[in-house]
């Protein structure tokens, strides 16, 4: 009997122990950290935005034309898509397990290049991302206003402007997600009676906007071939892109030849916004908004939290009063959990 090995041998025996419990402790740092195995594939996602559009028409015309080039991409499993009627497209595809992140990238990003002269220029105008990113969310981050001081929009802003670009930066992360983001803008509304009265259209009121909206060279003064021998030259500066509703209220539809004007005011008002009002969010009553933090497919789980919890105390000096933040779901505490229950099994 092998026992009887052992019984016989005590020296063996204990040799043998002391290397499997050595073995188990190197093991224990060297074993992957993850709430699932590293057997899932890794997976990039491209987003693209298409302002005013439906769910069918990002069908038809963003939908059609990326899937049609990006199928077939080198190691691709399978890829799916959604398209909201707020305009926002998303398309994900699934790599065989072993590919390498940042070659599927850009393999994904070449794909997608081949596809960008068929899309409409709104989209291509808002630009297409490419982000490589594991399928499940490592945490969600809740930001709110606990006595109601400032509104979801605000909170929306602060985020994205304060919040997301250094989480985004943080060793692990692959990409960060604003659930039911507020994006200020500049909202008009049109009085329908008026424009009827003046026999005009939306697309002429959009015309006009976006041809007194733009930053243009002025050009310069006393510089050559303009004047010979001028001493100082002068570079021209004039108002570029407009940042007040009442500046865009003052935009010149129409004219006559007595001189008469048609103002954006006086077809409909202008305001400061959000650009859609699709979701809101509170936590226990008061305005909230969820930020979904994704790891990279390479990156150790637990490592890629604690930079995020270190990031956002690191950004507290940036955070109002009367603004916190909570970590309401964190896939972490499930893999700790674990290796405690190895550390004492």
């Amino acid at each position: 009997m092998i026992s009887r090995v052992f019984i016989e041998r005590p020296r063996l025996a204990i040799v043998i122990s002391i290397i499997i419990t050595l073995l188990g402790f190197i093991a224990l740092f060297r074993i992957p950290v993850s709430q699932y195995p590293e057997i899932t594939p890794p997976e990039i996602v491209v987003s693209a935005v298409y302002p005013g559009a439906d769910a069918k028409t990002l069908a038809e015309s963003v939908a059609a034309p990326l899937e049609a080039e990006v199928n077939g991409v080198e190691r691709m499993l399978y890829m799916y898509s959604t398209c909201s009627n707020d305009g926002r497209y998303q398309l994900s595809i699934t790599f065989e397990v072993g590919t390498d992140p940042d070659m599927a990238q850009v393999n994904t990003q070449n794909r997608v290049q081949l596809a960008v002269p068929r899309l409409p220029k709104e989209v291509t105008q808002q630009g297409i991302t490419v982000r490589k990113r594991t399928s499940d969310i490592l945490g969600v981050i809740s930001f709110y206003s606990p006595k109601g001081t400032y509104s979801s929009l605000y909170l929306s802003n602060f985020v994205s402007q304060n919040i997301k670009d250094p989480l985004v930066r943080t060793e692990g992360v692959s990409d960060v997600f604003i659930f039911g983001e507020l994006q200020y803008s500049m909202r008009v509304w049109l009085y329908p009676d008026r424009l009827y009265a003046l026999n005009m259209d939306v697309d002429e009121v959009i015309s006009a906007i976006q041809r007194q909206n733009l930053q243009a060279a002025i050009g310069n003064v006393g510089k050559a071939p303009m004047m010979d021998g001028a001493q100082i030259a002068f570079t021209l500066q004039a108002q570029g892109r407009l940042s007040e509703p009442q500046e865009f209220e003052e935009i010149i539809l129409r004219q006559n030849p007595q001189g008469g004007l048609v103002k954006l005011r006086d077809v409909g008002r202008v305001e400061l916004g959000a650009l859609n009002y699709s979701m809101a969010s509170y936590y226990n009553g008061s305005p909230n908004l969820g930020l979904a933090v994704y790891r990279s497919p390479e990156a150790n789980s637990v490592k890629t939290m604690k930079n995020v919890i270190k990031t956002l105390e690191s950004l507290k000096d940036r955070i109002p009063e009367d603004v916190n933040y909570k970590v309401i779901y964190d896939t972490t505490k499930y893999v700790e959990a674990a290796i405690d229950e190895i550390k004492w099994t």
